[in-house]
């Protein structure tokens, strides 16, 4: 199983974000995580899923706004599943609290962690997806959001005002086709890593 922690980026001198954003994750993918998404200790988030693609959407979301250090525990977690994820534990738990910690001192405000030393390789590879977006511009992400809503690049044109070969050019600028067919990759790794992480053996050849 997968655990998100997400502890809110300086939250002493800025307004309060957890109880908006659980709210908000909680309706965007609530029907795809294992419990309710929970405020723990004060200002932290904590969700859990057995959904690779969830995992990656949510991280990038968290990240992409810049007001979540983000750490992902993947491992096993104790059965049966209590109602409130506060009361649950596990390794995947563990691993995600050391994970967040590690995040904080980051840049990009993420990490991994997981009992399989492949942990180390799917932390780089999503730091490099991270960074690449975090270099894209207002109007890369103008295209990037309304393609993921499910909109076709002739209908962004238009509602922009703009031809579609600028949409074009934009998407190549922003590298959003390259992070889109990257998406299921990600999220494979997080498969296989969920499938190692209870040892040390390599992912390859893992089912």
């Amino acid at each position: 199983m997968i655990v998100v922690t997400a502890d809110q980026v300086a939250s002493r001198t800025r307004p309060d974000l957890t109880a908006g954003e659980r709210d908000r994750l909680q309706t965007a993918y609530g029907e795809r995580l294992l419990l309710p998404v929970a405020r723990n200790a004060g200002d932290e988030l904590q969700l859990l899923s057995d959904d690779p693609g969830v995992i990656v959407d949510i991280v990038l979301e968290l990240v992409r706004s810049g007001d979540w250090s983000v750490g992902v525990g993947v491992g096993e977690v104790r059965e049966p599943l209590p109602d409130d994820i506060r009361e649950a534990s596990g390794a995947a738990f563990f691993a995600a609290r050391d994970a967040v910690e590690r995040a904080k001192k980051s840049s990009p405000r993420f990490a991994i962690g997981a009992a399989s030393t492949d942990a180390a390789h799917v932390e780089a590879l999503f730091r490099l997806a991270l960074v690449l977006r975090d270099r894209r511009s207002p109007e890369g992400w103008e295209v990037y959001d309304r393609l993921r809503a499910g909109a076709r690049q002739t209908d962004i044109a238009d509602e922009l005002g703009v031809s579609a070969p600028a949409i074009s050019a934009r998407m190549k600028s922003a590298n959003i086709r390259t992070e889109l067919d990257a998406l299921p990759a990600l999220a494979r790794l997080l498969e296989l890593l969920d499938a190692a992480s209870g040892s040390d053996a390599p992912m390859e050849g893992r089912p």
